[in-house]
């Protein structure tokens, strides 16, 4: 059998792994390469050409929050947009994996992994590839302004804003297009011209933060082979965004505020400090005022980054707004596919709006657009969106707990292995001993077939 055209990087810091999804890929795809030093990602990447990625979100032992994974992931779609990257985790770091996919990713996979699936998951990912190479012309940069009096009020002070230099702190939850309104607000600056640098402070894990945010000179530590510019430097003259800057530790605040007050940053290494001029906008879903209360964010950074603040409402306190914002990014996916998709029903609208929509926009232009790849007819359906009867009840549900999603997973596992305790703590990535635990927790019965 021909093996299929494409170019496939694994990157994993165990061995073990490497070796094994070597030789499983090999036997489908015709280039499959392997990395098990994350921080060689965006060199090696730099010499070779990559189609699809499978990136590991936990690296180095006793660091599992999967923090340092969506940094990467980040750091990839920033520098190799068209790269697709698919997750892989344990049963454990699931919710991480589900953030991953909210930001872009194209799927996750748990380990240990169901090769079939495995392979399956990338062939889907390949054809992706092919639809979007195939209509290479298609603008991917387009933006939905609603009707929202709130959205409007917001987009029209940002324009205001934009012709400032003032110090902008963007407000909202996670994926209500933060990101969004801080590249409008560049764009629509005299700085358009210059760079716009942003970087997830949420995602960065405190070791890195001075070297990677300040830069470092030739020989300062470990690994320091060369000297590197910090993203500061990297933004001098436009814009440089910090989004989440509420998750910075106290300690590493002093330092971010040093260079906002002296408008200068020094590698590490060096004593001499750089002049910059960034125009600086921050971004954050915590509640700062109360962070600064309680002793966990400084009152005077707060301050410094607060000149103007604007807030983005949340998708489910904007329901009005998801029918044309559906159908939006039903026409920018249908254009960039090339396939022909009609506007969403209202009776799926109806089922759409009960849904809690934690990921908000984001989760939302996630969906439509696996939606529309996998769409086998011109109407969409619930679960071309991700959704079934079965567990969309459970889901659409606004007091939904994270507790209430692993056991409804565990009662599917159980479900799908017929009651068969070892296959179904392989399949979920836990030992015997933990399912039982989560079976007691639960109040789960196992019920075998008979």
């Amino acid at each position: 059998m021909k093996k299929i055209d494409t170019r496939i990087l694994v990157v994993d810091d165990q061995d073990e792994v490497l070796i094994a999804s070597k030789l499983i890929l090999k036997r489908t795809f015709e280039y499959v390469y392997t990395l098990n030093d994350p921080k060689k990602i965006l060199a090696f990447l730099a010499e070779c050409s990559i189609d699809i990625i499978l990136l590991d979100m936990n690296f180095r032992v006793g660091y599992e929050d999967g923090k340092e994974g969506i940094y990467r992931f980040k750091e990839i779609k920033e520098h190799f947009p068209a790269i697709k990257l698919i997750l892989m985790t344990s049963y454990g770091n699931v919710e991480t994996a589900v953030e991953g996919i909210k930001l872009g990713a194209i799927d996750y996979i748990l380990k240990p992994w169901d090769n079939e699936k495995l392979i399956e998951t990338i062939k889907q990912t390949v054809k992706q590839i092919r639809k979007t190479k195939s209509n290479p012309t298609v603008s991917e940069t387009k933006y939905f302004i609603d009707d929202s009096i709130a959205i409007k009020e917001v987009y029209k002070l940002g324009e205001r804003l934009a012709k400032t230099d003032a110090t902008v702190l963007i407000l909202g939850e996670n994926g209500t297009g933060k990101f969004v309104l801080a590249d409008y607000i560049h764009k629509n600056s005299a700085r358009k011209d210059k760079p716009f640098v942003h970087v997830d402070l949420g995602a960065l894990h405190e070791n890195l933060f001075e070297s990677e945010m300040f830069g470092y000179s030739k020989g300062a530590f470990t690994d320091a082979f060369q000297d590197k510019a910090g993203r500061f430097e990297t933004a001098n003259e436009g814009t440089i965004f910090l989004d989440e800057i509420g998750n910075i530790p106290l300690h590493l605040q002093s330092k971010l505020l040093q260079v906002i007050q002296n408008k200068s940053v020094t590698r590490l290494g060096e004593s001499k400090p750089r002049s910059l001029n960034v125009r600086i906008i921050t971004a954050t879903n915590v509640d700062l005022q109360k962070a600064v209360d309680e002793k966990l964010f400084r009152e005077d950074l707060f301050y410094r980054i607060n000149t103007m603040s604007l807030s983005l409402p949340s998708l489910k306190n904007r329901l009005e707004d998801l029918e044309a914002m559906t159908n939006f990014f039903i026409d920018q996916f249908s254009e960039k596919y090339q396939v022909q998709i009609n506007p969403v029903a209202l009776q799926l609208i109806g089922k759409l709006k009960r849904y809690s929509w934690r990921g908000n926009i984001r989760e939302l232009q996630n969906r439509v657009e696996r939606a529309v790849i996998l769409a086998e007819r011109e109407e969409l359906t619930l679960e071309n969106l991700g959704f079934s009867d079965e567990n969309f009840s459970l889901f659409q549900k606004s007091d939904t707990t994270l507790s209430e999603v692993e056991r409804q997973f565990i009662v599917q596992a159980l479900k799908k292995n017929h009651g068969n305790i070892s296959r179904c703590a392989e399949e979920l990535g836990v030992s015997r001993p933990a399912l039982y635990r989560k079976l007691e927790k639960y109040h789960i019965e196992i019920q075998k077939d008979e």
